[in-house]
């Protein structure tokens, strides 16, 4: 059995461990399935947790199940013993451990190598982790002073601890997310809420959806394994680089963060299409007539929203959607002081917790502080687009042109650190291009104090 995984390993170029991960994580979309064929409540908390308990051991071993019960059961230990601050407690205590696994792994040499473990798995489990805690402590709260977003995902009731392995496990979406709710799963694993007899008709047939996010997946990987030759990251080494002028090393530099994005599409198509045929992606239905199902719950990515952005701003919406969402819901919105608006210190502080999620690496600390930067930047252009009149049409189409273009030459000049981690070598990336996207952002931000724009009162700046 050995020697065949080596030999299909070789044939497709990734390691034995790498292909024996994609075989477990493309098994969560049967596992998925099938889960929608348990009867009772109670069976199908236990078929969530030790299917994906079974998927974790057959791809990490045994040890990754013991790695992931750790913070688990930290969480939930912190909402039995100490509901008015368990929240801040699971989260302090999630991420120290997650961040110690980080250091003791050091995974993305791992990953840049062609390897894998279960630290992917675990930072995605960790943020299950902590807004569970999180939305028990709010349960605490009076309801006129929280947001939305807490008056939806509140946690009155503690969950059982069935419950609770089966939302943190449930049939492997720890794999690669997308993160979700507590209550949500609770409600779907009972058939309440949107989950409920709907009198618009029968529940939403999933099949269509599944397969849209299977052939979504197909493409991505195709143009991954097609591009990825011609755009290898060890170029960045190799003396050639150096020879380059200016604009062939900036070229190369977006077709690398170009080429790598389709590896995250494929993956994240594949844990949409296995959220999405359990049933638990299913989000409501359309206001059209007749009404169609929207599965945006196992959205991960707009794959022409991330590489056609109008701006930067919109990045967090198009990009990684629902760790963008879980980072906007407990940690920007919770930094907001009441009575004031957010500013660049909840911006930079997301995205620092953002890098400290990903690992101890300087290139992702880099890259986050740059998207700050970076979304700060465009929202200066974006102020002053909107301050220009109407009737000077062309100025605010060169305005958006000029947004368009910015986001791409910042993005994938960020993405570089991303990509290679090292503190030297993406410094010395970034001086191959003069460090253009870093001094175009910040020359933008000081410029926004020098020619400030008034205040636009469009619906579009309320949405920025």
């Amino acid at each position: 059995m050995e020697l065949d995984m080596e030999t299909m390993a070789t044939s497709i170029g990734v390691s034995v461990p790498v292909l024996r991960f994609l075989l477990c994580f493309l098994a969560t979309i049967p596992v998925s399935f099938l889960w929608r064929f348990v009867p009772g409540r109670l069976p199908k908390h236990v078929y969530s947790a030790f299917s994906a308990v079974l998927l974790s051991y057959l791809s990490f071993g045994v040890s990754s199940n013991l790695l992931f019960l750790v913070p688990m059961l930290l969480g939930y230990a912190a909402m039995v013993l100490y509901r008015p601050k368990c929240g801040i407690i699971t989260f302090f205590l999630s991420f120290g451990y997650l961040t110690g696994c980080h250091v003791y792994y050091m995974s993305g040499d791992a990953w840049k190598e062609g390897g894998i473990d279960a630290t992917g798995a675990l930072m995605v489990l960790t943020l299950k982790v902590i807004s569970c805690a999180i939305n028990y402590n709010d349960g605490l709260l009076k309801e006129e002073d929280l947001r939305e977003s807490q008056k939806k995902n509140r946690l009155i009731k503690l969950p059982s601890l069935i419950e609770y392995f089966g939302y943190c496990l449930c049939c492997g979406s720890h794999f690669a997310g997308p993160v979700f709710e507590m209550k949500d799963y609770l409600e779907w694993t009972e058939g309440k809420g949107i989950w409920a007899h709907s009198d618009k008709g029968p529940p939403a047939s999933p099949y269509g959806a599944t397969l849209r996010a299977i052939v979504q997946a197909a493409i991505s990987m195709a143009v991954y394994l097609y591009l990825v030759p011609y755009h290898p990251l060890s170029r960045f080494s190799e003396p050639i680089y150096q020879e380059w002028g200016f604009w062939r090393r900036l070229s190369f530099q977006y077709m690398s963060g170009f080429t790598a994005r389709w590896k995250y599409y494929f993956i994240w198509s594949i844990s949409e299409a296995s959220i999405i045929i359990s049933g638990l992606g299913f989000s409501g239905w359309t206001e059209s007539s007749p009404p169609k199902p929207k599965w945006d719950r196992a959205k991960n990515v707009d794959i022409l929203g991330v590489e056609l952005a109008k701006s930067s701003v919109v990045l967090p919406l198009v990009w990684n959607i629902q760790v963008s969402t879980w980072l906007r819901h407990y940690v920007y919105e919770r930094l907001i002081t009441k009575g004031k608006k957010p500013g660049f210190f909840q911006l930079l502080a997301t995205q620092t917790i953002s890098a400290v999620w990903h690992g101890l690496y300087p290139g992702y600390m880099l890259f986050f502080v740059q998207s700050a930067l970076m979304i700060a930047g465009s929202r200066v252009i974006y102020r002053w687009e909107q301050a220009i009149p109407t009737n000077i049409g062309l100025l605010k189409k060169m305005l958006v042109f000029i947004n368009f273009a910015y986001t791409l030459l910042v993005l994938n000049y960020s993405a570089v650190g991303f990509l290679v981690l090292n503190l030297h070598e993406s410094l010395a990336l970034y001086g191959s291009v003069y460090y253009i996207g870093t001094i175009v952002p910040i020359t933008l931000i000081l410029l926004g104090y020098i020619i400030p724009a008034k205040p636009a009162r469009s619906k579009a700046r309320k949405e920025q």
